[in-house]
């Protein structure tokens, strides 16, 4: 039986990846699942699942948890309680933004298979990564994971082109002048997929594909010339790969992320329960159009930080986070996300990524940049 751990388990990815497990027909054992500070639904996941550890990283929480999980469930608490159960056959890293880093960097240390599904740890430390890789890396995110699928049918010396789609978010076709107007809720509206919270605010910005596109160049290898997005609202295509005789690979389903994470569990395997199945008996349409990077400059930015290189991806990452956060808060306009962004990066001169610590002081130093931005501009 392979036994899986599971980071994040409070999130979108986190609960589906149970879900998925408990469908599985018992191929599968959770031996670990860690949040940040949900100790509700911790408690009920581990009643649940019966794990070997719960991790929380919110220490102040630890002794709650320990009173309500099963008898024999060992908790491990602290900020890096999440890394240190990232120890399973499969580790599934589901953990929302910089803070999934550890668990990434743990996981592959310790030559498991990492289902990765916080991009934003590849994307901010994806030289430090490359060095420490023993184990091996499948991507949850249903646009790599449909890249990884699409690869199959073909050797990687082959590839030409990989074209990510994007859904287009909840502000597709609107004018720069139409998105001045753009609340919090609007953001959080979006037509396809449920996420949370920072997920969904980058993907109206299209930040969540430009993400996207340095993680495809971490992934596989692809230059940035080589790598597009088109924006595709009916979000059935959910990648493509061109390969050198002119052929174009494409992995189609219903959006599911059940999909993918089952792919990332049993890989290269694939399971049993089908999950996002198209009925092509029903009429249907397909649509692809350019991304329009006047409306959204995040996606252009990070195509910028991308072809930079060493810690301008890191930099971006960080800057984003903050100004995200700040425009969740009701700080910032929508807009202004973009704008501090392109300030942030304007003040970095880009350092070489040595290992973990250069990446958290590059972090460290991004976050006080794009605040201090921030301030003034919500002065």
């Amino acid at each position: 039986m392979t036994s899986v751990a599971v980071l994040g388990s409070t999130g979108s990815i986190g609960t589906q990846t149970l879900d998925v497990v408990e469908q599985s027909g018992g191929a599968y054992e959770i031996v670990a699942i860690g949040a940040n500070s949900n100790v509700d639904l911790l408690a009920e996941q581990a009643k649940a699942v019966r794990p070997r550890a719960v991790a929380i990283a919110d220490e102040s929480k630890a002794a709650e948890l320990r009173d309500r999980v099963p008898p024999g469930t060992e908790v491990v608490a602290g900020p890096q309680a999440l890394a240190d159960v990232a120890d399973a056959d499969v580790v599934v890293n589901g953990v929302v933004g910089f803070a999934g880093l550890p668990v990434t960097l743990t996981a592959l240390r310790n030559g498991r298979r990492l289902a990765l599904a916080n991009k934003e740890s590849l994307v901010a430390a994806g030289p430090v990564v490359r060095a420490v890789t023993t184990g091996e890396i499948v991507p949850v995110d249903s646009e790599h994971s449909a890249v990884h699928q699409c690869l199959r049918a073909g050797n990687r010396g082959e590839v030409t082109r990989i074209v990510l789609t994007a859904s287009g978010g909840p502000f597709r076709g609107h004018s720069r002048a139409d998105l001045e107007r753009v609340t919090i809720d609007d953001a959080l509206a979006h037509p396809t997929w449920s996420m949370g919270p920072k997920i969904t605010v980058d993907s109206s910005t299209l930040m969540n594909k430009g993400l996207e596109v340095i993680e495809a160049h971490e992934l596989f290898g692809a230059t940035y010339d080589q790598i597009d997005v088109v924006v595709h609202p009916q979000s059935i295509v959910h990648s493509m790969v061109t390969f050198t005789d002119g052929a174009t690979i494409a992995q189609l389903s219903n959006p599911d992320m059940r999909l993918p994470i089952e792919y990332a569990l049993g890989h290269p395997t694939r399971g049993a329960v089908a999950f996002g199945t198209v009925d092509w008996s029903q009429p249907s349409t397909l649509t692809f159009e350019p991304p329009d990077l006047d409306a959204f400059p995040c996606l252009r930015l990070a195509y910028t930080a991308g072809r930079a290189g060493d810690s301008f991806p890191a930099w971006l990452n960080a800057a984003n986070e903050v100004a995200v956060e700040a425009f969740l808060a009701g700080r910032i306009g929508w807009l202004t996300i973009a704008e501090v962004l392109d300030e942030a990066l304007d003040r970095h001169n880009g350092t070489v990524l040595t290992g973990p610590d250069v990446v958290l002081a590059v972090d460290r130093e991004a976050r006080a940049v794009a605040a201090a931005i921030v301030d003034r501009r919500a002065a």
